[in-house]
Formats: structure tokens, C-alpha cells, sequence
């Protein structure tokens, strides 16, 4: 964690496994802190769930001192009481990270996806090998829930996100953004 210009923490949401990532970026070069699962299935209040991701992602901020939030978007399926509790445990991680006003940037899972693989339909497992290579994590470093590396996943596209030049509103193509800023072009 020292010397990085800045620490990203993705969110994996869940209700009964939420993945987190710690990702470092030294150098504009992102690299892994830490993963891992908040595992939630042992409450069997869904209350004492949310309570328990509200703690442990606090401790989390307090612990790596992150300056950004990447959190994966909850995809839209058919059963809308399973659709409501998940909103509810990314609601709670959010707040976490409000409360010490951590920004949060908000990614679709077939963002994500496309951003580390370059197949928004890729597999977890093959989101996961991505990452491995990517960020040179060895084999046996690899955790067991791929709740953690979706969870890195959203903390290095964010990075990827953050990372692109700025383009000025408007241009709709190199030509015209050249015309607009000659003075940044050689």
C-alpha cells in the first residue's frame, strides 16, 4: 500500500457471499493488496446480513484507506425479491464509503466483463484467469469463491475507466477534436 498513488476497493454485492478487491496503482500500474469474501449465509436475518456487510465493509475502508469505489451494478433477473435484497446489500456497501466520502463509480457486470476479457459474455472463470495474468497473481494465491476476482474485476475496470484521456464533450471524432484543441495535438 505504500507509495500508491491510489487504492481502489471493488464490491462484489451479495447476500450471501460479497466479494472485495484491493487493488494499488503505483506508477499508473494497478496492482492487487487484497481479496477476498465476506461470507453472510450464517445469519439467517437478512437484517444481521446487512448489518454484517455495513461492518465489514468499514473495517475494510479503515483498514486500506481507499480513494475510490468500484461496485458491480446488480443485473435485472426474473425474481424481484432476490433483485430487492441485493439492492439493499449494494445500498449498504455504498453508504460505507459515502460515509467518509469515498466517490463510487457504478459498472455493469457485461462492462466489467469486457473491460478485463474483452468479452462482455466471458465466464467468471475465464474473468478470473484474466486477472491472474494481468496482475501476476500466482495460481495458488487465487481464491476459491470467484465472488473476490468479480470484485477485483469491478476495481480494475474502474481503473481502466478512470485511466482514459478526458475528451472534451461534443467531438465526435478525432478530426473535430483536433480542430478544438490544437494546442494538445503535435
Amino acid at each position: 500500500m505504500e507509495g500508491c498513488e491510489r487504492i481502489i476497493i471493488g464490491i462484489d454485492p451479495g447476500t450471501n457471499v460479497m466479494g472485495y478487491g484491493i487493488l494499488g496503482v503505483k506508477n499508473k500500474k494497478p496492482e492487487l493488496i487484497a481479496m477476498g469474501v465476506i461470507k453472510l449465509n450464517k445469519f439467517d436475518d437478512h437484517y444481521l446480513r446487512l448489518r454484517r456487510i455495513s461492518e465489514r465493509v468499514t473495517g475494510l475502508i479503515k483498514q486500506y484507506l481507499p480513494d475510490e469505489m468500484a461496485i458491480e451494478a446488480p443485473f435485472f433477473g426474473k425474481n424481484v425479491q432476490s433483485m430487492l435484497k441485493l439492492g439493499r446489500a449494494q445500498g449498504v456497501a455504498m453508504a460505507a464509503a459515502l460515509v467518509r466520502d469515498i466517490p463510487i463509480a457504478e459498472y455493469e457486470p457485461r462492462k466489467i466483463k469486457m473491460a478485463i476479457t474483452g468479452n462482455g459474455a466471458a465466464s467468471k472463470e475465464q474473468v478470473a484467469e484474466m486477472l491472474r495474468r494481468t496482475l501476476s497473481i500466482p495460481k495458488e494465491e487465487m481464491p476459491d469463491f470467484l465472488d473476490a476476482t468479480d470484485a477485483l474485476a469491478a476495481a480494475l475496470c474502474h481503473f481502466y475507466e478512470s485511466s482514459k484521456p478526458l475528451v472534451e464533450k461534443g467531438c465526435r471524432s478525432w478530426k473535430e477534436f483536433i480542430s478544438k484543441n490544437p494546442d494538445r495535438v503535435k
